[in-house]
């Protein structure tokens, strides 16, 4: 019990120091970045881009967070193989992977921490940072929202801003049932209601089926003016690629938000693949950070001396990124339907853990 205190112990240590110093350093870049990016914009201090790195710190330690699990491991290991005291260990009758068992504790509070901690502090960090870009660069805000109701849209124009409310839409959001639009003058003022069974969005404008009008300006009663139309009109700026671009990356959600998001996706018509396979990447990420912290220690736990330690390092961190790159195009695959959720989000960490308890089996059993 000791022994795996002390372990875990100069894992916490080595782990400490190496987020530290990476995060140090990504901070000052991050920093130049943003310096970079909207210092030009009119009205802009240095508090503004101070405040803006510090928005976006959480991000990037989450993001580089199993580079930081990676480069810990190998500092850990080489550094007990250099003091013999895995060797010692050994000799006490005690295996390696019995030796593994603390550090993999730590990193699975880690990745635990990580998911349940880290990941809504970064959703809540990322949209404020939205928020401050878009009010800085003067873009408007997302033109869609999702909620239990329906999915709403807002377009803008010269001649004044329109909500849409649909019941049901298609996966790119341009045909629309069940739908209303409530039509505002450029001073903010609602002009007119117009009810419709089905909206298409092409060519610049909505074109409305079985549609119902109501004036709602100057009008005291609006039902005695009302007005049906077999085919009915809107002025749109809005397109598809915009439409879904609203929706924002799926990291700006809450982990414990997710659920519900994906079922209101759904039940509004939408596809929620993209967001399901980060839900299910993002439950899979205790045992990713693992199966990073394993190949290192399958790389580097033996007592190594010269250059043969350096290749050993290189090789772990290589095998390392090569798991990251193939765990991203997993998740691609999966976003994109050509593989199931579950296989795109747990086959890369799985295959990391076992490869990486093969190679330790084989070093200890031959």
């Amino acid at each position: 019990m000791i022994l795996h205190r002390y372990f875990a112990k100069r894992y916490l240590v080595s782990f400490a120091l190496v987020s530290a110093m990476f995060f140090g350093l990504l901070g000052v870049m991050d920093l130049f970045e943003q310096a970079r990016d909207v210092s030009e914009q009119e009205g802009v201090t240095g508090g503004d881009i101070i405040a803006l790195t510090l928005l976006n710190a959480p991000a990037n330690f989450y993001e580089f967070l199993p580079l930081f699990v990676i480069l810990s491991s190998v500092n850990l290991f080489v550094g007990l193989g250099r003091s013999s005291e895995m060797v010692v260990t050994r000799a006490s009758g005690r295996s390696a992977i019995r030796a593994l068992a603390a550090p993999v504790a730590v990193v699975t509070i880690i990745g635990l921490i990580a998911i349940t901690v880290l990941n809504p502090l970064v959703a809540a960090t990322t949209r404020e940072t939205e928020d401050r870009v878009t009010r800085i660069e003067d873009r408007g805000a997302s033109v869609l929202s999702v909620d239990a109701g329906g999915l709403w849209l807002r377009q803008g124009g010269p001649e004044g801003q329109s909500v849409i409310r649909a019941g049901r839409a298609n996966l790119d959001g341009t045909e629309l049932s069940g739908v209303s639009f409530i039509l505002f003058s450029p001073e903010g003022l609602p002009l007119r209601r117009v009810d419709a069974r089905r909206a298409k969005l092409a060519d610049g404008r909505w074109t409305l089926t079985d549609a119902k009008e109501w004036p709602l300006g100057d009008a005291s009663v609006p039902e005695a003016e009302a007005t049906e139309h077999d085919t009915f009109y809107i002025a749109s700026n809005l397109t598809a690629a915009q439409i879904r671009d609203s929706f924002g990356a799926p990291s700006s959600i809450p982990i414990w938000e997710l659920p519900r998001f994906i079922d209101r996706l759904e039940a509004a018509g939408f596809s929620a693949v993209r967001h399901q396979v980060w839900l299910q990447s993002e439950l899979a990420k205790p045992l990713f950070l693992i199966a990073m912290m394993l190949i290192g220690a399958a790389f580097t736990l033996r007592h190594q001396r010269g250059r043969r330690i350096g290749l050993m390092v290189l090789l772990s961190i290589c095998l390392s990124f090569g798991l990251y790159f193939i765990r991203n195009f997993a998740i691609v695959l999966g976003e994109n339907g050509q593989i199931p959720v579950a296989l795109a989000a747990w086959a890369p960490p799985l295959a990391g853990v076992a490869l990486s308890l093969a190679m330790l089996l084989h070093q200890e059993d031959g």
